[in-house]
């Protein structure tokens, strides 16, 4: 079953307000046990629609959380580009690569996006940013800092 691994955190894009969590799960293959880290974000108003999953499947040559030697939320090419999809930027970084790329919440259901795709344009972009104000202005974000924990009022 997955596991939430915190409550929904507010993230605001280009007017927009998106409510967004990280879930991570597993499935058992005759492989073994594979993990992945689903990113949801739910544009606001509640019961508006195009809800966007971003999901991040462990394979060959690429990494989800697991364990040990890395962290929860940490997702990334084994000989490449990694985001951590509890930091506010990076979640921003992979929003911003799906409009690139044509997602639009307005009238669609609720669409998955294979997270390998976007990653390395993200990841980019992300060090583009330089954290906060290099580069490119910094997202507009709301929530606690440290990515744990209920969202906090703008």
């Amino acid at each position: 079953m997955p596991r939430k691994s915190s409550t929904p955190r507010r993230l605001v894009a280009d007017g927009r307000t998106y409510l967004w969590t990280l879930l991570h799960s597993h499935d058992v293959t005759d492989q073994g046990r594979i993990c992945r880290e689903t990113l949801r974000l739910h544009p606001q108003p509640a019961g508006s629609t195009g809800t966007l999953r971003i999901v991040f499947t462990e394979e060959p040559g690429r990494f989800v959380p697991g364990g040990a030697p890395f962290g929860s939320g940490d997702v990334g090419l084994t000989s490449g580009a990694s985001l951590n999809l509890h930091e506010p930027g990076a979640v921003r970084a992979l929003l911003d690569e799906a409009w690139a790329r044509g997602w639009r919440p307005e009238g669609q259901r609720s669409v998955e996006i294979d997270g390998w795709s976007l990653l390395e344009a993200a990841a980019s972009a992300r060090a583009a940013q330089g954290g906060a104000g290099e580069g490119r202005a910094a997202p507009a974000v709301t929530g606690n800092p440290d990515g744990a924990g209920a969202p906090r009022p703008n």
